[in-house]
């Protein structure tokens, strides 16, 4: 199976089984390990024709006479995997995108469209991409950077139009993958020469000395560093919010929502692994992973346990210095990382709120008198963030507001991202 064969296949799924890109590649290429396929050319197919969806069906529809759902999915998959080919990869041959796009078609039992394919492809490598704006700005910037006009729209009421198009700027093309050196094993320089022995590309993030920014890596799970713990990947607006908690040695911290323990690991490091943290999660597999993770790093100051955020623990009442709840959330801060999360409907933010309200209430019971709690998510909507905080905060007197932090996406790591920081008096 060749490379664009199995980015075929991965997309189907992704479309049929409405499965998360990230998930379904990194099975597939596990699968597929032995096979000559370029790991990082599927990997820019897949995910460069989930993020451009929108964009990619707004030319296509301007060379078909029939709507783009009278296809068969098949078909318009191979469709989107040749436009993006000859619009966004500059290094394929236009010759090559449209042979190889006829080949699929007719290779998965759609022959019959392969003089239609042939012909689309050929006009748009011919024409290129070229949109014209109309002036309607949620419908140019939802063809430009392919996200629907309902979450441009909501953007747009929570941001305005400059800091939209900031957010959706970033939101396409590859995002770095980074990293938080474990400071308990290896100073940064020290991880950085460890990887270049393997051949691996990495630097410091600029924005934090124990973040690093990897590149070229394949598989990070298989390279040696991170098998003998020496860090574990995290993005850096998610430790942002952990070092707002400021967890030092000594301090008994609460992760309400842990798995897979990224920010448990962060802290435990910052606490220099002196202390303890309870490690909370609903399913007894996701607290598996917080202890494997715990195990890998060389942490033992985290305890993880089956826990429900939402229901009350009496035995644990104000028992925290530090409490941290990084809440189930849209996700529409991570659209460049996750592309799929962009075509979700917003509507799912209303059923979001009562939980992640609840979650908050909750874990504030655990929090001691002059400790701090944290409330985060990976969001940019104002009602799971601003909202849930603000209501909380009219709810619980006994708390005050120290700091709201949003994060808006940057070049250099940092998801959108934001937290909340209280203290109880």
């Amino acid at each position: 199976m060749n490379e664009r064969q199995l980015a075929f296949k991965i997309l189907n799924k992704i479309e049929r089984d409405n499965a998360y890109s990230n998930l379904t590649l990194d099975a597939a290429l596990r699968e597929n390990a032995a096979a000559s396929a370029s790991s990082a050319f599927v990997t820019a197919l897949v995910y460069g024709v989930t993020e451009r969806k929108i964009t990619l069906d707004f030319m296509l529809s301007r060379y078909l006479t029939k709507p783009l759902k009278k296809l068969r999915p098949e078909v318009l998959t191979v469709l989107r995997l040749g436009a993006f080919q000859l619009c966004f990869m500059d290094k394929v041959p236009a010759s090559a995108a449209v042979n190889e796009s006829v080949k699929l078609v007719k290779g998965c039992g759609c022959a019959y469209a392969s003089g239609l394919v042939n012909s689309v492809l050929r006009k748009i490598a011919k024409d290129g991409f070229t949109y014209e704006k109309t002036g309607e700005k949620i419908k140019d910037l939802s063809i430009i950077y392919s996200c629907p006009k309902a979450l441009v729209s909501k953007f747009v009421e929570d941001y305005g139009e400059e800091k939209t198009e900031k957010i959706l700027s970033s939101s396409i093309g590859a995002r770095p993958v980074t990293a938080r050196v474990n400071t308990l094993k290896a100073s940064p320089d020290e991880l950085i020469a460890l990887l270049s022995g393997e051949n691996a590309v990495a630097e410091k993030c600029p924005e934090d000395e124990n973040y690093i920014i990897l590149k070229n890596t394949g598989a990070v799970e298989e390279l040696k560093a991170y098998k003998a713990g020496f860090f574990h990947v995290q993005d850096i607006s998610c430790g942002k919010a952990v070092k707002a908690l400021l967890p030092k040695a000594g301090d008994t911290v609460f992760d309400m929502c842990s798995s897979p323990g990224g920010k448990a690991f962060t802290a435990a490091q910052l606490m220099k692994n002196k202390g303890k943290i309870l490690a909370f999660d609903l399913y007894p597999q996701r607290v598996k992973l917080c202890e494997e993770g715990a195990l890998r790093l060389g942490i033992d100051i985290i305890e993880a346990k089956v826990g429900d955020a939402c229901v009350f623990l009496p035995e644990y009442e104000k028992a925290a210095d530090k409490v941290l709840c990084d809440v189930p959330c849209s996700g529409f801060g991570i659209i460049g990382r996750k592309p799929e999360i962009r075509y979700k409907d917003i509507a799912i933010i209303d059923n979001l709120l009562p939980v992640q309200y609840n979650i908050l209430a909750n874990a504030a019971k655990y929090v001691k008198s002059g400790g701090t709690l944290v409330y985060s998510t990976c969001t940019l909507s104002r009602a799971e963030n601003e909202g849930v905080c603000e209501k909380f905060l009219g709810n619980n007197a006994e708390f005050r507001k120290i700091s709201f932090n949003t994060i808006i996406p940057t070049e250099n790591g940092g998801d959108g991202f934001f937290f909340a920081v209280f203290g109880r008096i």
